[in-house]
């Protein structure tokens, strides 16, 4: 059973749940590829916080994921193991290829201990768990990870714990995806992607339980708009509690309730076929 719920031993304990990462085999990272990972409280160069709610949490070192495998086409690699990674909700796999090279990968469902695995750019390879190759040699309808949004740019799309995105179908130049939002949207059909499922699915089953582990994430606490003064948030001020007669919204008065933010003009809206369903006021935009 990957999550597990303790005895109520504790006011924390009682209303959390752990996960036991069951697909974990490798408990020690690669130490050739970590590296530091700096803390910077959501502020930028000049010390100004850009990030509202950053700050705190345990140190932690970066393990160098391979999301692109630019340098390792056509060269079989096995699976060493598959490890926790603290930067991320999915698992990682550490492959070792034959000319000795090591590198991480986002571990899919499936992935066993000395399977071996292959990255193809030019030519198919068997559409298994794990191979890497363009959309335009993967057959339609299967699932896939990692998934570029620009060829040679690296895997950006459905990264996290559990998330897939289903290969369509392929016209002309591009091919059709379906993310885990439901929306559909076209994407180069000399893209990699990666055959399968990302792992740990039920990361989102768990429950933290209590504030501290969230302090742990790096997470501030956030005070609500409306304690606020009129000057700090547009829900602010005024002589008892009141929203002002407008939705809510944060600091910069950007909608908190599914408005949309994405810019009209942005090149890349041309490419989606259908948005994803979101909710404003009640309502399904």
């Amino acid at each position: 059973m990957p999550i597990r719920i303790y005895k109520p031993t504790s006011a924390g304990r009682r209303n959390a749940s752990v996960n036991m990462h069951a697909e974990v085999t490798k408990f020690e990272p690669e130490r050739a590829l970590l590296q530091p990972l700096p803390r910077k409280g959501g502020r930028n160069n000049k010390g100004i916080i850009t990030s509202r709610g950053i700050g705190g949490g345990v140190k932690r070192m970066y393990r160098m994921v391979d999301f692109k495998r630019k340098d390792r086409e056509m060269i079989e690699g096995k699976v060493v193991g598959i490890e926790y990674d603290p930067n991320r909700t999915s698992h990682i796999a550490l492959i070792e290829y034959k000319d000795g090279v090591k590198r991480y990968i986002i571990a899919p469902i499936g992935l066993q201990v000395g399977q071996e695995i292959i990255c193809s750019r030019k030519q198919a390879v068997e559409p298994t768990v794990g191979n890497a190759m363009p959309l335009r040699h993967i057959p339609a309808g299967l699932d896939v990870h990692c998934v570029e949004l620009f060829p040679g740019k690296g895997g950006q799309m459905c990264r996290s714990a559990g998330t897939f995105a289903k290969l369509s179908n392929k016209e002309g130049a591009y091919a059709t995806l379906v993310l885990p939002s439901g929306e559909q949207r076209r994407v180069p059909i000399d893209c990699m992607a990666t055959i399968g499922q990302t792992g740990n699915p039920d990361n989102r089953l768990r429950r933290l339980g209590k504030a501290g582990i969230t302090r742990l994430k790096g997470r501030r606490p956030i005070t609500r708009g409306m304690a606020k003064s009129h000057h700090a948030h547009p829900l602010g001020g005024g002589s008892g509690r009141s929203k002002g007669n407008r939705p809510p919204c944060g600091p910069t008065g950007v909608l908190a309730k599914g408005g949309r933010t994405r810019n009209k003009k942005q090149h890349s809206t041309k490419l989606i076929i259908r948005r994803r369903m979101t909710k404003r006021f009640g309502q399904v935009l």
